[in-house]
């Protein structure tokens, strides 16, 4: 054998088996990768198709899984919007118990005032102020305030509860805005000279305004929102409360305006829930359920309007509402 001959084949003998070394641990590196990947893929595959089938909604049909595609990013996504909805909807519940048991203890404070006035006024006279004609006629006066004091919570709430269920149907007709607020400017005529406040209509609207809505629950929102004018009005001076009517192409913006004490704006996204009061015992002297302002909200929602509120205090405050314009 020559030197030339036995060069190569030491470097063949030499080479060979390194290079069959590094061929079997690469192929045996990815195979061993592909036979993990495809493990663990399979087991996330199962867990996604789990958060996927938890997240549907009811008829909907689960979508098939590419075991080719990125898998993990896919179910990271989606268990980041899981968590993120899990949260939200959490918040939402501790919410809703709060308000409940708010809204609980509310009605019980309401109603707990006129029962017990109710039952004073009955004892007095059961222990001899009937006989007495000084005060028999009035506790019994007193005792039929507190009765109709709860009626109205009772029949407020009702109102409220079926607009919320859609047991309530609106009777929608084509009438006149000025009219209707016209005349109930003039029901309310004696409470607001009893209280130094002037009704009036910002324009000299000789003209109709016709809009199409319930006309019966649009009078019941003009009519609480003028109350509620004339209740929170200046303690001093004359008061002066106005109506308006805006035209905005297919609707009519209705403004009441007053300039009263104003409302701070930490209340005034909280306004239009049921029994709550910026000032309680301002409320409770003056009356009213507490229900006023969130019936009228139920109401112009129902007619798929909205309802807004401006205010500053010591300026006064502006309720304005939407209603479909007809011609």
């Amino acid at each position: 054998m020559g030197l030339t001959e036995y060069l190569f084949h030491k470097q063949y003998t030499i080479w060979v088996p390194a290079v069959v070394t590094v061929f079997t641990f690469v192929l045996s590196f990815f195979l061993f990768q592909y036979t993990v990947e495809r493990f663990i893929y399979r087991k996330i595959k199962v867990i996604y198709k789990n958060i996927h089938q938890l997240k549907l909604k009811k008829g909907q049909k689960p979508k098939s899984v590419d075991l080719n595609t990125d898998i993990i990013a896919a179910v990271n996504k989606d268990v980041e919007a899981w968590a993120k909805d899990q949260k939200e909807e959490i918040e939402y519940l501790k919410n809703l118990e709060n308000y409940r048991r708010e809204f609980l203890g509310n009605v019980s404070h309401e109603l707990k005032t006129p029962i017990f006035n109710i039952q004073g006024y009955i004892m007095t006279l059961l222990e001899g102020g009937l006989e007495d004609d000084k005060i028999n006629r009035t506790y019994l006066e007193r005792a039929e305030k507190s009765v109709e004091r709860m009626v109205n919570i009772v029949e407020d709430l009702e109102i409220i509860t079926q607009f919320e269920s859609g047991q309530l149907i609106l009777h929608k007709e084509k009438f006149d805005i000025v009219e209707l607020a016209r005349d109930t400017m003039s029901s309310i005529q004696y409470s607001a000279e009893k209280n130094n406040v002037r009704l009036v209509f910002k324009d000299h609207y000789e003209k109709p305004i016709y809009v199409k809505a319930d006309r019966e629950a649009i009078q019941k929102v003009i009519s609480n929102l003028l109350v509620n004018s004339i209740k929170y009005c200046k303690p001093s001076g004359i008061g002066e409360t106005k109506i308006s009517f805006y035209d905005m192409d297919e609707n009519i913006l209705v403004e009441v305006s007053d300039n009263g004490i104003g409302i701070a704006q930490e209340h005034i996204p909280r306004l239009f829930e049921r029994f709550y009061r910026v000032d309680r015992s301002r409320s409770r002297d003056i009356g009213g359920t507490g229900l006023g302002l969130s019936i009228v909200k139920h109401i112009i929602e129902a007619h798929n309007q909205t309802i807004n509120v401006r205010s500053t205090v010591g300026l006064g405050t502006t309720f304005g509402f939407t209603l479909q314009k007809v011609k």
